[in-house]
């Protein structure tokens, strides 16, 4: 029997408290679009996503109408193009990238994932040219992201492809400077990259999936913060079990979506992602979160401990709520995208070594971290290999998305609008780890990775 009240507090969620699903995400194998002749390969491509996906946005917004639920974003991920393009007969893969993002727009998508590469290990011929490829490719297009594996637990950690995409990003901000190095906002790179997960920049189709399958991420941060209102100067249990029963409820609606979605286009379900994404939207902060449970600032001390209870109890509750679980599932911190984030940086409280803490607890990385223009190549990849170090010790995903902006300092912002918010410049430490990114090799994988 329908439970009104249930009703209600959703209806009172959407219409107050930020509920949305952050993402409908179409993931697309690309495996048979494979020739030697790269226009080929291009028209197979193209052909492939817009007959996969021509319905996608209409049935998204199909969903939005008919429910009532609002539905951000409508997105694309495809098979690592490094994989794909690999055996053509050429050295420039920007052409792949342009009929990414043409097929995107075709589509009318906000963005498309996959122009990746999986490099833990070691450089095939195709993983060499994409990354060479992925500052013209970003700047060249608006809706194609980018991202590259460069550890595992199980491979551990491929410095020199960490030492590069130090380089990579410094190139990408340089070739995007009149945008404010944008194009980096739209490229990550990960340890321990998920093959199923819904969320731009770091989305692309495994080689492990069907040939197309259907991915939701919710989202949520509003309505866990006014859930918490109620409990002022309750302990620690009844905060758990609050965000227990709030997840439940905002993953549920996931999974109706997604299988609404996946019934719709005729394409199977994969994955919800439990994730508590964020926006710049005043209300809907993860860091407001964390301050709700009693901390004056985020990046006080206890900050880690409250995001590893936020990110265990809405774990708990959401698993329950979905079919299929999936992707990163846990609570994002991207400073760019989070209001109560970017006051906490811009006092100086919240700083990147905190986020590096923080990140050991929760999903994802460092992301969407702006930091002076100046910063050097060998610094990013410092802070690569730290946050790769996170994820492969400790077994989990982890990631990197910074923003080096040409001709701003600490102090400065950069505004880039809509879901990717405004970036607060951080400061770096100054002192060099050039000798150490200089090594190259790999850092073996740790005792972890010999489960079997």
């Amino acid at each position: 029997m329908l439970n009104l009240q249930n009703i209600f507090d959703t209806i009172d969620m959407i219409d107050k408290q930020h509920l949305d699903i952050r993402t409908i995400t179409m993931g697309i194998s690309l495996l048979d679009c494979v020739s030697e002749d790269p226009k080929r390969c291009c028209d197979k491509i193209y052909d492939k996503i817009c007959r996969r996906a021509e319905k996608l946005v209409q049935t998204g917004r199909d969903i939005e109408s008919e429910f009532g639920i609002p539905i951000v974003n409508k997105r694309i991920s495809v098979t690592p193009m490094a994989l794909v393009v690999g055996s053509c007969d050429t050295e420039d893969y920007v052409p792949f990238a342009l009929t990414l993002d043409r097929a995107g727009k075709t589509c009318g998508v906000d963005f498309l994932g996959g122009y990746s590469a999986l490099v833990q290990k070691g450089f095939s011929k195709g993983d060499e040219l994409l990354l060479r490829s992925i500052p013209q490719a970003l700047a060249q297009t608006d809706l194609v992201c980018s991202s590259v594996n460069v550890g595992s637990t199980k491979a551990g950690i491929n410095m020199d492809a960490v030492a590069r995409m130090g380089r990579i990003i410094k190139e990408t901000a340089h070739l995007t400077k009149d945008k404010d190095g944008l194009g980096c906002a739209k490229l990550v790179v990960f340890c321990n990259a998920v093959e199923d997960n819904p969320f731009m920049a770091g989305a692309f189709h495994g080689v492990g999936e069907a040939d197309s399958v259907i991915n939701v991420g919710v989202s949520g941060p509003g309505v866990v913060y006014h859930a918490l209102q109620k409990c002022k100067g309750e302990p620690f249990d009844v905060v758990a079990e609050t965000i227990k029963k709030t997840a439940f409820q905002i993953t549920r609606m996931g999974q109706m979506v997604a299988t609404e979605a996946s019934r719709r286009l005729n394409t199977p379900f994969g994955i919800v992602d439990l994730s508590l994404a964020p926006t710049p939207a005043i209300g809907d902060s993860v860091a407001r979160i964390l301050e709700e449970m009693g901390l004056a600032v985020c990046g006080t001390h206890g900050t880690t401990a409250a995001l590893a209870l936020l990110n265990d109890a809405v774990k708990k509750g959401g698993v329950m709520a979905s079919s299929h679980v999936g992707g990163l599932s846990g609570a994002f911190i991207p400073v760019s995208e989070d209001e109560g984030m970017i006051a906490a940086a811009q006092q100086g409280t919240l700083t990147i070594d905190k986020l590096e803490a923080m990140t050991c607890v929760c999903s994802v990385g460092l992301d969407m971290i702006g930091v002076p223009g100046d910063t050097s190549a060998e610094t990013i990849s410092a802070i690569i290999a730290d946050e790769a170090a996170v994820g492969m010790v400790n077994s989990k995903t982890t990631a990197v998305r910074i923003i080096p902006v040409e001709g701003k300092t600490v102090g400065d912002v950069v505004e880039m609008g809509g879901l990717l918010g405004s970036a607060p410049l951080m400061p770096v430490h100054t002192e060099s780890s050039a000798d150490f990114i200089a090594r190259g090799g790999r850092i073996p994988a740790p005792l972890q990775s010999l489960k079997n």
